[in-house]
């Protein structure tokens, strides 16, 4: 399994098929870089693919601190100068959302077109906060049985959880929710809900920015990219029907298509 030592972390990642362009997929929080298979599949002829694991999440090293959103960014940083060395794509959904706004914001020699997906660069709204900080005490003293049904909820639309032809599916990702390190994910959640905003550096991004919604996004509803694509000057939004937060699995030919057609033009 190939590990990187990033910042002093041995981060997890993986890479698969070439090309002339490196295509790099960070993941959302409480999921890997596994939440991005579909997609690998389809890019990997014609680009190099890298997905990987943020600290404390998949395979990727669980540290005392460094869950921040900024210490995020950093690893990005070394990451892509040590495994491409040249600008990238970078696709980054809900918390890899928010690493590649940093990126793209601060570091805009690393990347070459951004790919934003059911993201946002605000703070995580105060009506939220004290839910989700319950939800992670829950897990961190109980586990992950009770808050469940709860955290579907917010990581998928209706479409895909009242999808009767996919309930194996939907039990595949919660056993993948449930593989999470109690002690370290409760950590990546925290850095999550209280992270800062990003909104006031996104004038700097001047990369080419592909902006995707669901209709059903609960977590990051539609108007948080409305305001993203309002404030990168070089955007497009698209907002698709029956798409939730996790539309990498729910809605995958639609990422697909969408992202190609963005890379395309």
């Amino acid at each position: 399994m190939p590990h990187l030592l990033v910042n002093g972390v041995n981060y997890y990642y993986e890479e698969t098929g070439n090309g002339e362009d490196t295509l790099i997929f960070s993941h959302g929080l409480l999921w890997s870089g596994h939440m991005f298979h579909k997609q690998v599949a389809f890019f990997k002829d014609k680009y190099r693919v890298i997905t990987y694991d943020h600290r404390g999440q998949g395979k990727t090293d669980a540290t005392q601190e460094g869950y921040d959103m900024d210490t995020l960014y950093e690893d990005a940083i070394v990451l892509i100068e040590t495994l491409v060395g040249k600008p990238v794509i970078f696709a980054g959904l809900s918390m890899g959302g928010f690493v590649g706004m940093r990126l793209a914001a601060r570091r805009p020699d690393l990347i070459k077109k951004l790919i934003l997906l059911e993201t946002t660069a605000d703070p995580e709204p105060l009506e939220n906060v004290s839910r989700y900080r319950l939800l992670n005490n829950i897990v961190k003293y109980v586990g992950f049985f009770p808050v469940i049904p709860k955290v579907m909820k917010i990581m998928f639309g209706a479409k895909f959880l009242n999808d009767t032809a996919r309930v194996t599916e939907k039990k595949y990702w919660i056993t993948q929710l449930k593989a999470n390190n109690r002690k370290s994910i409760t950590k990546a959640v925290e850095g999550v809900v209280s992270r800062n905003g990003i909104a006031d550096e996104l004038y700097k991004i001047s990369c080419p920015t592909l902006i995707l919604v669901g209709d059903q996004d609960v977590a990051t509803v539609p108007d948080k990219s409305r305001k993203i694509h309002s404030l990168i000057k070089n955007s497009k939004l698209r907002i698709f029907e029956g798409g939730g937060h996790s539309s990498s699995i729910e809605e995958p030919e639609i990422y697909n298509q969408e992202i190609l057609k963005f890379l395309n033009s």
